[in-house]
C-alpha cells in the first residue's frame, strides 16, 4: 500500500453497535473502534468525533442497518425510513457525516456492504453473480453481479421471502410483524427465541428446530438459485453460528435441488471468508469507489 493511498473512513451501522474505521483499504487499517448504538445524536456525536482525528480523510463509506434509502436521486438519500429502532426513523445519516466534513460519503445496506467485500476479496471473489446472505436479528441480503451490487427502486429483501412451509410446521404464525411467516418471521434469531425459548446454539442437536431451521434456509438457497443462477450463496450471521447448522443446509439444498443445477449446493453455498468484518470492509470499498 502506497504512503500515498488517500484516507478513508468506514462505519458499519448496526441496530446494536457501530464499528468505525479509519484506512487506506480494507486490508490496510489504520483504527477500528467500536461504539454502542444509542440514540442518533449520541452516536452520530461520537462517530464525527473519532474522525476528527483524522482532517486528511478523503471519503467515507457507510453500510447501515435499515431499511435505509439508497437512490442517490431520491430527496431522502442518505437517509433511515421507518424502522422499529427507536428515535431512528428519519434519520439523515450519510447527510451528517457529509455536512461535518464537507466529503464524499457513500451509503448502502450493511447487508448489501458485506456481499460487496466478500464478492471483491472474500469467499465469492471468484464469480460473476454472487449473493451474501445474513441470518441474525433479521434476515438480510446483497446481490453482486460484475464486482457491482444489485438494486433497484430500494435494496433486495431476502428475508420477505415466503419458503414452503415444511408439512409438519403448519401452525406456527411466525415472528414478523408484517408477513408472519415469511424467511425472518420463521428462522431469524428473535424467531427462534420466540418459538423455543432459546437460540438454535443452545438446543439439543436432536431438538426439531434444527432441522427446520435448515430446511428453510436450504428452501431460500434453492429459490436464489432458480431466480438469479449465482455462483456463490455466502451465509454468515449469528445464527449460522450453530453448529452443524451449514452442513445441514447444504444437505437440504442438494436434496431439493434434484440435481437439476449445472453446479452442486456443495460448490455453491459457502462460509464467508471475511467475518466478523465483511461489513467494514465493505464500507471500505464503498469509500474508495467514491474516487
Amino acid at each position: 500500500m502506497s504512503a500515498d493511498a488517500p484516507l478513508l473512513g468506514a462505519i458499519e451501522a448496526g441496530g446494536t453497535k457501530f464499528v468505525l474505521g479509519i484506512g487506506h483499504a480494507p486490508d490496510a487499517i489504520v483504527e477500528q473502534v467500536q461504539i454502542a448504538t444509542r440514540d442518533p445524536e449520541t452516536t452520530l456525536a461520537e462517530t464525527i468525533a473519532f474522525f476528527r482525528n483524522y482532517p486528511d480523510i478523503a471519503t467515507i463509506g457507510i453500510g447501515s442497518f435499515g431499511p435505509l434509502e439508497r437512490n442517490r436521486e431520491a430527496a431522502k438519500w442518505g437517509h433511515i425510513l421507518a424502522t422499529p429502532k427507536p428515535g431512528w426513523s428519519g434519520c439523515d445519516l450519510a447527510g451528517s457525516l457529509a455536512r461535518a466534513f464537507d466529503i464524499p460519503v457513500a451509503f448502502d445496506t450493511d447487508v448489501n456492504a458485506a456481499a460487496l467485500a466478500e464478492a471483491r476479496l472474500g469467499a465469492a471473489r471468484d464469480t460473476r453473480v454472487s449473493v451474501y446472505v445474513t441470518i441474525g436479528t433479521g434476515i438480510g441480503g446483497g446481490v453482486i453481479a460484475d464486482g457491482r451490487i444489485v438494486g433497484g427502486i430500494g435494496h433486495p429483501e431476502l428475508g420477505h421471502m415466503r419458503p414452503r412451509r415444511a408439512p409438519d410446521d403448519a401452525d406456527y404464525a411466525g415472528h414478523c410483524p408484517f408477513h408472519g411467516d415469511c424467511l425472518e418471521g420463521l428462522a431469524s434469531g428473535p424467531a427462534i427465541i420466540a418459538r423455543w425459548g432459546q437460540t438454535l446454539s443452545h438446543l439439543a442437536p436432536e431438538h426439531e428446530a434444527h432441522g427446520l431451521i435448515a430446511g428453510y434456509l436450504a428452501e431460500m438457497c434453492s429459490t436464489l438459485r432458480a431466480a438469479l443462477a449465482p455462483d456463490a450463496i455466502v451465509l454468515g450471521g449469528g445464527v449460522m453460528g450453530a453448529p452443524g447448522l451449514f452442513e445441514r443446509i447444504v444437505a437440504e439444498a442438494s436434496a431439493r435441488d434434484g440435481g437439476y443445477f449445472a453446479l452442486s449446493a456443495e460448490k455453491v453455498i459457502r462460509r464467508p471468508a471475511l467475518a466478523p468484518i465483511s461489513g467494514l470492509a465493505g464500507a471500505f470499498l464503498l469509500a474508495a469507489d467514491l474516487l
